[in-house]
C-alpha cells in the first residue's frame, strides 16, 4: 500500500505480530544473519532483536533510511545507540513486556535466600538429611526497591500482597515513591535492597562499601537490573564480613562472570546468570501488540509510546 513505511522484522515475532499489521504493509521477515542486512536496506522501521550489539549495529549501518528501531528489551545499554543518536533514530524499548517473569524471577530468589534454598539443594545433592535451616519470612519485612518503573512497582506490588512493607525509589519523588537523593540515609531501615533500575552512568556502582556499611546487619540484596549498579569487590567483602546475610544477582559485571571470579565463591551469593528475562513464557505474544500500536501512532504521526530518552539511557 502506497504511504506505508517498510519493515524489517525477525521471524521469531512473525506469527503474533503478522495478524496484527495494516492491510498491504511490506514487511521483510528476516529469518537469520544471512539474510538480514539485505533485508533491513531501504526499511524506515526495524524490530531486530535476537542479533548482539555487533551484528545489529551492522545492520543499521547498511540500513541507511531507518527511522524507527524497536526492541523488547527494557535496558538499552547492549544496543548501538551512539549510532542511533548520530542517525537520528527513533528508539524504543520492551517497557512492561518483562515485568511478570522479571518480578517473578526477583520474588523467587527472595525467597531462595530467605528460605536457604541453596543449601537445602546441596543437602539433597548429598543425599543427607540436613538439620533444620534457620529462615526469615517475607511478610513483614522492610524492602527498598530502587528503580520503580514498571518492573520496580510489579515487584514491590507482589511484596505488599506477601505482608512486606515495600519503599520505592524513583528519579523524582511521586506516587508514593521517594526521590533519588532521599533513599542512602534511610538504607539502615531496610531489611531487603532490591535493584531494577537501569544501567546508566549515574547507576554506576550506586551500591559500594559506604552503601554496604549503612545497610542494616544482615540485610539481603537482590540485583535484577544490571552488573554494573553493584561495586563487586565491595559486595563481595560485606558477604565475606557477614555485614550483608546474602546477595541473589542475576546480574553481574562482566557478562558471563569468569570461572576465576571471586564472587563465584562468595558466602551467600546466589547467581544465576541473567535469566530473568528469558525465563518466561509469552514474551512475543506481549511485545508484538506493543509495537502494532506503535506502528500505527507511527503512521498517524503520533509520539511513539516507550521512546528511549537517550540524555537520560532509558
Amino acid at each position: 500500500m502506497a504511504g506505508l513505511p517498510i519493515l524489517a522484522v525477525v521471524s521469531a515475532a512473525r506469527p503474533f505480530l503478522e495478524p496484527l499489521l495494516p492491510e498491504g504493509i511490506e514487511v521483510r521477515w528476516i529469518d537469520g544473519a544471512g539474510d538480514a542486512l539485505q533485508k533491513v536496506t531501504g526499511a524506515e522501521i526495524g524490530w531486530l532483536d535476537l542479533f548482539p550489539g555487533d551484528g545489529m549495529g551492522a545492520m543499521i549501518a547498511a540500513a541507511t533510511g531507518m527511522r524507527w528501531l524497536n526492541t523488547w528489551r527494557a535496558g538499552i545499554d547492549a544496543l548501538p545507540v551512539e549510532l542511533f543518536k548520530a542517525r537520528g533514530i527513533a528508539l524504543t524499548n520492551g517497557s512492561g513486556v518483562h515485568d511478570v517473569a522479571i518480578s517473578e524471577y526477583a520474588i523467587a530468589g527472595m525467597f531462595a535466600l530467605a528460605k536457604h534454598l541453596p543449601d537445602v539443594v546441596r543437602a539433597h545433592d548429598r543425599q543427607e538429611w540436613a538439620r533444620p535451616i534457620p529462615s526469615v519470612n517475607l511478610a513483614g519485612s522492610h524492602v527498598l526497591v530502587i528503580g520503580y518503573g514498571s518492573i520496580g512497582r510489579r515487584i514491590g506490588a507482589m511484596l505488599a500482597a506477601l505482608g512486606a512493607t515495600v519503599t520505592g525509589v524513583r528519579r523524582s519523588a511521586r506516587d508514593g515513591a521517594i526521590g533519588a537523593d532521599e533513599w542512602r540515609p534511610r538504607l539502615g531501615a531496610f531489611d531487603w535492597v532490591v535493584l531494577a533500575a537501569p544501567g546508566t552512568a549515574d547507576t554506576r556502582h550506586m551500591i559500594g562499601t559506604a552503601e554496604f556499611a549503612a545497610m542494616k546487619p544482615g540485610a539481603r540484596l537482590v540485583n535484577v537490573a544490571r552488573g554494573s549498579l553493584v561495586d563487586q569487590p565491595a559486595l563481595i567483602e560485606a558477604l565475606a564480613t557477614g555485614k550483608l546475610a546474602g546477595a541473589f544477582l542475576d546480574t553481574v559485571d562482566p557478562e558471563p562472570l569468569p570461572a576465576a571470579d571471586p564472587l563465584w565463591r562468595a558466602p551467600n551469593a546466589l547467581i544465576t546468570m541473567h535469566l530473568s528475562g528469558r525465563a518466561q513464557t509469552g514474551q512475543w505474544e506481549r511485545a508484538a501488540p506493543l509495537f502494532a500500536a506503535n506502528l500505527q501512532r507511527w503512521i498517524a504521526g503520533e509520539p511513539l509510546k516507550n521512546r528511549v530518552d537517550f540524555a537520560l539511557g532509558y
